[in-house]
C-alpha cells in the first residue's frame, strides 16, 4: 500500500487546481516567404500527411486541436470558391494559416501550445527533397497504407509477387 505522500505524488495531475482554460494561437503558413520555391509547394499536404495521420499525431501528442484555415485550405479550389463568403467560412478570405486550440488544465496548457507551435513551425520550413526525412517518412507511410511498400534491398524489390523467389530460381542440387 502507498503512503499518503507517495499517493499524492503519483496523482499530481489529479491534484491540480482543477482550472481548465481554453486558449488559441494562430500560426501563419509562410506561403509568401518562399518566393523561390516551386509554385505548388504543398504546405497543407505536409501538415496533413497521409490520410491526415501526421496532423492527428500532432494533436494526440500535444492534446491540442489543429485546424488549417484560409485561402488554399480546401483541397478543391472550385468548392473553396463556392464556400467563400458563407457563414462559417469567413476564414477563406484570409491568408493560409493554422489555428491551434487547447482546453486543458491551466498548469499545462502553455507548455502544450508551445509544443504544438514548435512541431508545426518545424513542419512549415521548406527543405530540399533529398534532405527531407519527414517527407520520406510520410511517403513510406502512404505506401504502407496503400499496400505498395517495397523495402530497399528486400528480396521482393523487383516484383510484388510473394512467390518471386520460389518460382524464379532453380533449386540447388542436392546429393542423394
Amino acid at each position: 500500500m502507498h503512503s499518503p505522500s507517495t499517493q499524492n505524488w503519483l496523482n499530481t495531475q489529479n491534484n491540480s487546481s482543477g482550472l481548465i482554460v481554453k486558449r488559441t494561437l494562430r500560426i501563419d503558413i509562410p506561403v509568401d516567404q518562399y518566393p523561390s520555391l516551386p509554385l505548388q509547394y504543398n504546405f497543407v499536404g505536409r501538415l496533413l500527411g497521409p490520410r491526415g495521420n501526421s496532423l492527428k499525431r500532432v494533436e494526440a501528442t500535444t492534446e491540442c486541436r489543429v485546424l488549417i484555415r484560409g485561402r488554399g485550405s480546401i483541397k478543391d479550389p472550385v468548392k473553396e470558391e463556392m464556400m467563400r463568403g458563407k457563414p462559417g467560412y469567413e476564414h477563406l478570405n484570409e491568408p493560409l494559416h493554422v489555428i491551434v486550440e487547447a482546453e486543458l488544465p491551466v498548469e499545462i496548457i502553455d507548455a502544450r501550445l508551445l509544443q504544438a507551435r514548435e512541431i508545426l513551425e518545424d513542419l512549415l520550413k521548406p527543405m530540399d527533397e533529398s534532405q527531407d526525412f519527414y517527407k520520406k517518412q510520410q511517403l513510406r507511410e502512404l505506401a504502407m497504407l496503400n499496400g505498395t511498400l517495397r523495402e530497399e534491398g528486400s528480396q521482393m524489390s523487383g516484383s510484388v509477387s510473394p512467390f518471386h523467389n520460389s518460382l524464379g530460381m532453380k533449386r540447388a542440387k542436392t546429393r542423394v
